[in-house]
């Protein structure tokens, strides 16, 4: 194992030139990311932020990121790495603008597309301008997501390095070739024009902060907060207990009908530094829950970053001191041709696997496991309205995890995905033939506790279309949220297609399902493990989830012997 070790910067600067700097850094990346949501042409980057920016140094270390989603996490930099790696250092030139969504690079599914280019100032290479946001159609052998894909080629079009812009001009063939292998072309060519707008911005925002400084006082600046990071995080190692620790658990299936498929943490920590083993975690799987190592790396980041340093962005110095060990070959380390459309489930499990196996040594940084998952609910079909196709693809929250100090969050999106949003009521019933009929939270989910895991949600679709293909994809009723130190587990989720109707079907994946007018699909995402023993929960918390909704009378009898004072 090789780990930086921070030093003083090479050259000296004064603590307030860096603070501006470190500010003028992270509000570029905020509005490179503003730029994106503002210029996206489809709700699931304008409205629930499926994106992510970065700035990097010239060495593809991150100066800025914005808030996105945190599995992308020091994972930009792996996009200009490997174009830089592929075709020379040579290759980057101004005015250039590149594209990759390949699962084996980028780590993630292909619907993920990572636009970057190279930042020059004073005709030096002085960084990088990246950003990532999920296409609706990448032109797989279904509407948006294959749940039931068998390798990578039904998933869609996978795109290597490829220069989108060139001089400054764009490469019209290349703009081409990328949307005319999406289902929806019009909407995939504003939203790679949103993406390049981003990468400008974020282009001309460097630059200028690099003409104002200068390039040695912006690169003792860069040092200076890189070291910090790297020592702060050292020293919150350094306090926690030398040893190894294990946790292991499953997803529910790699949704062709296989058995369980198992995750295995084994975290070994020496004085200041940490590693994550992943290499013992199942083979490859046949269906679409297998990752690219880089996004195994990034999930483990997450989940470092949740307990060592959460309140800091991220930057170069940050997991100087953290190692991870993927298996090629393994479901966390891909190669060609497993397919990687829902990377994410075992990334999630990852994060609540790593929580579990450190709870003894950090209780007061650990919380019990939360609903874990996004809950994906996709629908397509024609919209009677305007005559247009329509493809609506939307995750769910759910409950978290309860800790030693107080209940866990309430239809919360799940940890992989950070700032993303849920697909408001409003825009639902707006843009597309659909009524929704209910959205609540999921009372008695969470599991008890003297305090309790969050509670999932209730979603009931009314379909006002006469025909459509279902899709979903819900995780986590074998291994559902645990909880921790006597702590309960939640309620598993479960989906149902007409309910109390003859008709009646509940399901947690399916892919395509002809759905028809009249048809009402009800949602229920699982809630968080509850922490500590039920019996030790107070009545007045009890009777405030059962004033608020969150608890029932029957619930708060069966989980806590609750009785009714008597009147």
């Amino acid at each position: 194992m090789s780990t930086t070790i921070a030093t003083a910067p090479t050259s000296t600067i004064d603590p307030i030139t860096t603070e501006i700097i470190r500010s003028a850094l992270n509000s570029a990346a905020d509005e490179m990311n503003s730029t994106l949501i503002r210029s996206a042409y489809t709700p699931v980057i304008y409205e629930m932020k499926d994106c992510a920016v970065g700035l990097l140094d010239e060495n593809h270390k991150t100066l800025g990121q914005s808030a996105g989603l945190p599995i992308f996490l020091g994972n930009l930099e792996i996009v200009t790495e490997y174009t830089e790696a592929l075709y020379g250092r040579e290759v980057w030139k101004e005015g250039d603008v590149w594209i990759v969504n390949d699962s084996y690079i980028a780590g993630t599914h292909l619907h993920d597309m990572t636009v970057f280019g190279p930042v020059f100032a004073d005709g030096v290479l002085s960084g990088f301008s990246t950003c990532r946001a999920h296409w609706l159609d990448v032109g797989g052998k279904d509407v948006g997501s294959t749940m039931d894909s068998v390798d990578i080629y039904q998933e869609g079009l996978r795109v290597g390095a490829l220069k989108v812009m060139s001089a400054g001009e764009l490469v019209p063939d290349v703009v081409d070739l990328l949307t005319r292998n999406s289902r929806f072309s019009y909407p995939a060519r504003g939203d790679l024009f949103a993406q390049i707008a981003c990468v400008k911005t974020g282009q001309d925002r460097l630059g200028r902060i690099i003409q104002k400084f200068g390039h040695e006082t912006v690169s003792a600046a860069r040092d200076a907060i890189f070291a910090q990071t790297a020592r702060f995080e050292q020293a919150v190692i350094a306090s926690v207990p030398d040893g190894e620790y294990f946790a292991e658990g499953t997803i529910d299936s790699d949704g062709n009908g296989s058995d369980p498929k198992w995750v295995r943490v084994k975290v070994i920590v020496e004085g200041q530094n940490m590693i994550i083993d992943l290499t013992k975690s199942d083979d490859m799987a046949a269906g679409p829950v297998n990752c690219g190592a880089s996004q195994a790396i990034s999930a483990a980041r997450v989940v470092y970053k949740l307990l060592i340093n959460p309140d800091n962005p991220v930057d170069g110095g940050s997991f100087s001191t953290l190692d991870v060990i993927v298996r090629d070959g393994s479901m966390l380390g891909a190669i060609e041709p497993a397919p990687c459309e829902f990377y994410f489930s075992p990334l999630g499990l990852l994060i609540d696997l790593t929580i579990k196996a450190l709870a003894p040594v950090i209780p007061d940084r650990a919380a019990a496991a939360s609903f874990g998952d996004s809950m994906i609910l996709g629908l397509a079909g024609v919209d009677p309205r305007t005559g247009s196709p329509f493809l609506i693809h939307e995750p769910t929250v759910g409950g978290w995890g309860a800790w030693e100090t107080g209940d866990g969050q309430d239809g919360l999106i799940n940890s992989v995905n950070g700032s993303l949003k849920d697909m408001a009521i409003e825009i639902i019933e707006t843009k597309y033939p659909i009524h929704m009929l209910k959205y609540g939270f999921r009372p008695d989910s969470g599991g008890a506790g003297e305090f309790r895991g969050g509670n999932g949600v209730e979603r009931k679709y009314l379909l006002e279309v006469d025909s459509a293909l279902l899709s979903l994809w819900f995780e986590r009723s074998v291994t559902p949220a645990w909880g921790l130190n006597g702590g309960h587990d939640a309620t598993p989720p479960v989906v149902v297609v007409n309910e109390g109707r003859d008709d009646e079907r509940t399901m947690l994946k399916v892919n395509a399902l002809r759905v028809k007018r009249g048809d009402v699909i009800t949602t229920r995402t699982g809630g968080g493990g509850g922490y500590g023993d039920p019996k030790n929960r107070s009545r007045a918390l009890i009777e405030r989830d059962l004033l608020n909704g969150q608890l029932t009378t029957a619930g708060a009898v069966e989980k806590y012997g609750y009785t009714a004072s008597p009147e």
